[in-house]
């Protein structure tokens, strides 16, 4: 006999189908009045010989709104709209062209496509961002779309290599970690989410200049490439790139989800299985590269990286979980602490930015004399 929660996930995709086809009908003479957009996310590889991993969206979908500090309750909501009713197209062709080399992929049925490329061996030493253009074989803008009309759709983008110098690489939850979300409270992270934009977001305190720091290593000639995962959809990935670059957050690979009505999205479980895939992509491709990981103790982080340990022996470096959850919480993040001792990797239950930037300190992950940069970044932020 089939569970409860077997019928809400087969009711919720029927609802999901149900909803895609009415609007379908609804709206599908409106449609061709919008032009195509490429959505590409920061690609990412490690050091030659590797593979590069390249990741998108091909939408029907109007120019969002830029973001103002003085945006209304209305025009945030409004921006939120449009970010989650943009029209997928799939079972288009993709042309994706990095490194004098052009390969293809197909967009699925929710419009994303991923393809690997191989970069050469003898790329520029020091460089770290390459250019790629995606294109979609044979379609123009349409004649009726007020932008570009019976033009070729692409887009320009980079993607990310990792340097053979990098010492180790950083990977970081977001909400709760970089960014005040509230993610225990469903309420509290809707508003946040659906009604906030880029510049009304607030992040914890002194996360830039600590981020900063561990992209320089102890060496400031070193580049140490952070990756940022989250189990946030796709469809927040241009507020997230916003809010980085306003807050001075260094730019890195960001890893999200795809949006769906099932419980699985919600669900713990999703959670904990999307993160550790996106970690063992990253790791993966940069497999002679150690990492700090860095969560919070709100959701999983803390048992998804034990487990990152346990799967990885030799390549973790620390781990940093900011504290922001009850005393009962914690001491379960304590025994897990305690798990992560035996393989000799420090996991530390932090208050602050502070604290985790003195113990990265110790460790040689961060030249001690950013120490100061980021008290004053986090006195500032607090003030804000």
């Amino acid at each position: 006999m089939p569970s409860w929660k077997d019928f809400l996930v087969n009711a919720s995709t029927d609802v999901e189908t149900q909803f895609d086809r009415l609007k379908n009908r609804l709206f599908s003479r409106l449609d061709v009045e919008k032009p195509y957009r490429i959505i590409y996310y920061r690609g990412f590889g490690g050091p030659a010989p590797g593979e590069v991993w390249l990741k998108g969206r091909v939408l029907r979908q109007r120019d969002l709104s830029t973001p103002s500090d003085r945006d209304t309750f209305w025009q945030n909501l409004l921006a939120t709209y449009q970010r989650f009713e943009s029209d997928k197209v799939p079972g288009v062709t993709v042309r994706v062209e990095a490194f004098g080399q052009v390969y293809t992929t197909v967009t699925d049925k929710e419009g994303y496509f991923e393809v690997t490329v191989h970069p050469p061996t003898d790329l520029a030493p020091g460089r770290v961002w390459f250019p790629v253009r995606y294109s979609l074989d044979g379609i123009n803008q349409p004649a009726a779309s007020e932008v570009d009309a019976n033009q070729p759709v692409f887009k320009d983008g980079y993607l990310m290599i990792s340097p053979s110098f990098s010492q180790f690489g950083v990977i970081s939850d977001i909400d709760d970690t970089v960014l005040v979300t509230d993610a225990t409270n469903l309420l509290q992270t809707a508003r946040l989410t659906f009604l906030g934009n880029a510049y009304t977001r607030l992040p914890f305190a002194g996360i830039a200049a600590f981020y900063r720091a561990l992209q320089s290593g102890p060496v400031t000639t070193l580049f140490n490439p952070i990756y940022f995962v989250s189990s946030s959809p796709w469809n927040l990935y241009d507020l997230l790139v916003d809010f980085f670059r306003i807050q001075g957050i260094p730019k890195g690979p960001i890893l999200l989800r795809d949006f769906s009505l099932s419980p699985d999205f919600l669900s713990s479980e999703g959670h904990h299985t999307h993160k550790l895939a996106m970690i063992r992509k990253v790791m993966d491709v940069n497999p002679e590269l150690p990492f700090v990981l860095i969560g919070d103790s709100g959701q999983q982080d803390p048992e998804i990286y034990a487990q990152v340990v346990r799967d990885n022996p030799g390549r973790i470096r620390a781990i940093y979980i900011r504290d922001v959850t009850e005393d009962r919480r914690d001491e379960a993040v304590r025994e897990l602490i305690r798990t992560t001792e035996a393989y000799n990797v420090p996991m530390l239950l932090v208050s602050d930015t502070v604290a985790a930037a003195e113990h990265a300190a110790t460790l040689g992950l961060i030249d001690p004399d950013t120490i100061p940069e980021i008290r004053a970044d986090r006195r500032a932020d607090n003030e804000s």
